[in-house]
């Protein structure tokens, strides 16, 4: 386990403000400063039970999804059925390839064609006075994830498998190479990193949500294979 001060603070609840609450101007000025994990918000069984690779191929095994290559500009985008992908793509990340040779599921989705499945998801029950929450899915092998990038705020949670974030702040600008992925950072160059150049880390289990505030670098690692959603507050 990492030292107590690279851990995230475990909240029960977040100190970012319910929709609709506050003067303007007081969003919740914790969330735009520390990221903040989750628990217990909501029930999320049912979303989890149609999640299943059973489940999931039954109902949207015919569908096409698009796929982006794991580096932090994504520039290649891939579309092929989802049973392809599932029976074909989704398998541990090779320690050797390069960014833009793996392609991961997530984020562009067709949302008409998904409405079955985000109908049944409840997100965090917070907000951001001024942004509307939008849905990225995401299904991926042991080992995979996307190197170091930014956008804005939002919420990921873990529907089955388990997480590893890795947070700096703002104007903390890692060292990474852009199509290297998060496997190969963590064995070649987080080793020799000094504890004052460390990340903020966290593993994100089944159940529980990680909050990360806006223009915050992040890298991620799917520990195992695993289901997850992001809301984006933007």
């Amino acid at each position: 386990m990492a030292p107590a001060s690279r851990l995230l603070a475990l909240w029960a609840l977040a100190a970012v403000a319910l929709p609709g609450s506050g003067e303007e101007g007081d969003g919740g000025w914790y969330a735009f400063v520390r990221p903040v994990i989750l628990q217990g918000l909501t029930d999320n069984s049912r979303f989890r039970a149609l999640c299943s690779r059973e489940r999931l191929l039954a109902s949207f095994g015919d569908r096409v999804v698009r796929l982006s290559t794991a580096n932090t500009y994504s520039y290649q985008k891939v579309d092929l059925p989802f049973q392809e992908y599932v029976e074909q793509l989704l398998h541990p990340q090779d320690p050797t390839s390069l960014g833009n040779d793996t392609l991961y599921f997530f984020g562009d989705n067709n949302f008409t064609e998904w409405a079955s499945l985000f109908r049944h998801y409840s997100p965090p029950p917070f907000g951001l006075l001024g942004t509307a929450p939008a849905y990225s899915f995401g299904i991926a092998g042991a080992g995979s994830g996307v190197p170091f990038h930014w956008h804005g705020p939002g919420y990921s949670e873990v529907i089955y498998g388990r997480k590893r974030w890795f947070l700096y702040p703002p104007e903390k600008t890692p060292e990474f190479h852009p199509n290297k992925t998060t496997l190969a950072w963590l064995r070649d160059t987080y080793p020799a990193l000094p504890p004052s150049a460390r990340p903020l880390e966290c593993t994100i289990r089944a159940g529980e949500v990680l909050y990360f505030p806006d223009r915050w670098w992040h890298a991620t690692l799917n520990l195992d294979t695993s289901v997850f959603i992001s809301t984006f507050l933007g």
